[in-house]
């Protein structure tokens, strides 16, 4: 599916109008599930890249409001919700622009980074969530059971064979596996990831694209201590997390589960090697 300024333009013209005047610019890099666009200065334009990720629009709508309430680090809030028509058959939104730089793997500020994160975490965690959605489908199983990707995770192994170590990662992942979040379920953002923290001088100033929140164990939201951390600030975020050893085992096999399946459909493309340089994974305690 084409998304382009263009469209987004058009759509406005004939569902709100009231913003049509506004220029529109794509934001870069622009996402995987959704393709972002500035919209004048204070607000953004978001449309799904796929079906699958069309319930995030209504989603982030309901709860975002709710969420924003709770939290000291401003986030995304829908203003508006557009409908699916002939010229795009999705659901898509407009919401507050926040400003800010997305944190960038550099070793500036990452200790800072580091405890921010887990301030913003905890506050997350302390927000009512009896009623929120629990993980599933509409967030890809984020804040649910590992065990969904128990076969997509092995495979990758078997693909993937002597280009990584088939024995410790076997270890992590059985570890990952063997426990359970067994206190009340939490708020989970789905994706802390560099590319959805908005930061100013290594300060935590924003957070964004929540279409995989839900409710459940927050060690997916964990990952970080291995994919954007060093050694210094990732020993940092987990002391200011202060999680126990098992929760720490699982946040560790969401990132392993990511590491090896987007290592393994890359090694079919022949570029495995430069994607592991890239990413700079490291499993470590």
């Amino acid at each position: 599916m084409k998304i382009t300024a263009a469209l987004v333009k058009q759509l406005l013209q004939e569902q709100f109008p009231q913003w049509a005047d506004l220029p529109v610019t794509a934001v870069l890099p622009g996402g995987h599930d959704n393709r972002t666009f500035r919209l004048g200065t204070q607000l953004s334009v978001r449309l799904p890249s796929h079906k699958r990720y069309e319930a995030q629009v209504q989603k982030e709508a309901a709860w975002l409001p709710f969420l924003a309430e709770h939290l000291s680090v401003p986030v995304t809030v829908p203003v508006a919700i557009g409908r699916a028509n002939a010229r795009y058959p999705l659901a898509w939104s407009v919401n507050r622009w926040l400003p800010g730089d997305i944190a960038l793997a550099s070793s500036d500020g990452l200790e800072r980074l580091a405890s921010e994160l887990a301030k913003f975490l905890h506050q997350l965690w302390q927000i009512p969530a009896a009623s929120g959605p629990t993980a599933g489908t509409h967030n890809f199983h984020r804040g649910g059971n590992l065990e969904v990707y128990d076969q997509e995770t092995r495979q990758a192994l078997l693909d993937l064979g002597l280009r990584v170590d088939p024995k410790l990662c076997g270890e992590l992942w059985d570890r990952a596996l063997a426990s359970r979040w067994s206190r009340d379920p939490v708020w989970v953002h789905g994706d802390v990831a560099p590319g959805n923290l908005l930061v100013e001088q290594g300060r935590l100033i924003g957070v964004i694209d929540f279409g995989s929140m839900g409710v459940g164990d927050p060690a997916c939201d964990l990952v970080m201590a291995w994919t954007h951390f060093d050694k210094t600030s990732r020993q940092q975020f987990m002391n200011a997390v202060d999680v126990d050893q098992d929760t720490w085992d699982r946040a560790r096999g969401w990132a392993l589960w990511k590491a090896l399946i987007t290592f393994d459909r890359a090694e079919s493309q022949g570029v495995v090697a430069e994607l592991a340089n890239e990413a700079g994974v490291s499993f470590s305690r």
